[in-house]
């Protein structure tokens, strides 16, 4: 794997971004951020599912004025995650006229396709970041697709127009956007903001896309960058165009930080697109979170469906497990622990995992073998499986994981 470009580090509150800093997570509420007790409560879910930056919309003057009370509670009552302020159209106007707000967000998401329109728009995009650098706070510089620099693009297409032999048009569009981030982040450092200050992002909405612009932006700058393939739509399309795009730059060292835009299903949970990054990273091995468990899909051979019932049941244990074991064991979020349907791969997967259950398939005797780190060590039976399992996870951990300072 490539080494990340961006040597550039930039502090979002606590949190590094870039410069060799792990990959940050990060997610962003759909609650009205002027009711309090629903935005700390969404960014309470998200950052407890493990968002470790948390964006929040900032529209109008009552977001304007709940945004220093929901960092307030945040911060009485935890987690303190850091607060981005999403801006568009009028953030010059909020953040000159609520000062406690700017102080409160650890950092401006700025797009500069609408922070005003004519003679407006550089005035306004400068007004912006004067009063980050006077606040001490960095911004996130996001152009996207769907808001870019009308004026930028036109100027671009006319010029493109004139060539002998023009480029197509969705190729000057995705110059555009990589123009677009690259003259706004050294408009911003003109303006007095400094360049470990600066976060780009260039969003688009199709695969290909999104590939081509970070490629381009990435060979073109230091800056840390933002990952995301906006619009990604709902469920299992928006996870899979999602993890397409950003595991083809993540592979090639590109990315600081990511979010998944995912679309929530009608009632869902706005957690997932938080566990959907984390086990992108997991599976690529860039990070680890949280134990992840191997099962296989079954075939005729697993015709019980208890295989399934106790994978699902066993990765939620160890997903409520591990901020216990956060607190008492270092390296527990990196374990592997298999959950296999018949003696076919169930003992090999079981034997390569740190510990593993092989459950019997159709025919088979009505035994579960239990292997750690490779050796088989306990035989399963009866109704009590999943229980006895459990205690066997427990009882590894303790002896496999060293303490920690805390514990």
């Amino acid at each position: 794997m490539n080494k990340r470009r961006s040597t550039s580090q930039v502090m979002v509150g606590s949190i590094a971004v870039g410069g060799g800093a792990p990959i940050v997570v990060q997610s962003m509420t759909n609650t009205d951020t002027a009711d309090v007790a629903a935005t700390v409560a969404q960014v309470r879910a998200l950052a407890e599912a493990g968002s470790e930056v948390v964006r929040i919309t900032v529209n109008n003057e009552a977001s304007a004025k709940a945004v220093p009370a929901i960092h307030e509670k945040l911060l009485a009552s935890g987690p303190a995650v850091p607060l981005v302020g999403d801006f568009h159209y009028n953030g010059h106007r909020l953040l000159t006229n609520f000062p406690e707000m700017a102080q409160a967000l650890a950092k401006y998401r700025i797009n500069p396709g609408n922070v005003g329109f004519g003679s407006k728009q550089d005035t306004q995009f400068a007004q912006m970041v004067e009063i980050a650098a006077t606040h001490h706070k960095p911004i996130r510089i996001g152009v996207n697709w769907g808001s870019m620099d009308a004026g930028l693009l036109a100027s671009m297409m006319d010029k493109n127009a004139a060539l002998a032999q023009p480029k197509e048009a969705d190729e000057v569009a995705r110059e555009a956007l990589v123009v677009s981030a690259l003259q706004s982040a050294a408009q911003a450092e003109a303006v007095g903001l400094a360049a470990d200050a600066i976060i780009l992002s260039a969003k688009v909405s199709r695969v290909q896309d999104l590939i081509s612009v970070y490629r381009a932006l990435a060979s073109r700058c230091s800056y840390p960058l933002h990952l995301g393939l906006t619009e990604a739509g709902m469920g299992s399309k928006g996870i899979v165009a999602s993890s397409a795009a950003l595991a083809v730059l993540l592979q090639e060292g590109i990315g600081d930080t990511i979010r998944i835009s995912l679309t929530p299903e009608p009632g869902g949970d706005r957690t997932r697109e938080v566990l959907v990054a984390q086990e992108l990273l997991q599976t690529m091995g860039l990070r680890n979170f949280a134990p992840l468990v191997i099962a296989c899909p079954g075939c005729g051979r697993t015709t019980s469906t208890y295989f399934q019932e106790l994978a699902a049941e066993i990765q939620d244990y160890l997903r409520a497990r591990m901020p216990h074991w956060a607190q008492e064991f270092a390296g527990a979020e990196a374990m592997h622990v298999a959950v296999m349907g018949c003696i076919v791969n169930g003992p090999g997967e079981s034997k390569h995992a740190n510990i593993g259950i092989s459950l019997p398939g159709t025919g088979e005797s009505p035994v579960a073998p239990v292997f750690e780190d490779g050796v088989k060590v306990a035989t399963l039976r009866g109704d009590s499986i999943a229980a006895e399992f459990k205690a066997r996870l427990e009882a590894y951990v303790a002896r496999r994981y060293a303490k920690t300072a805390a514990a």
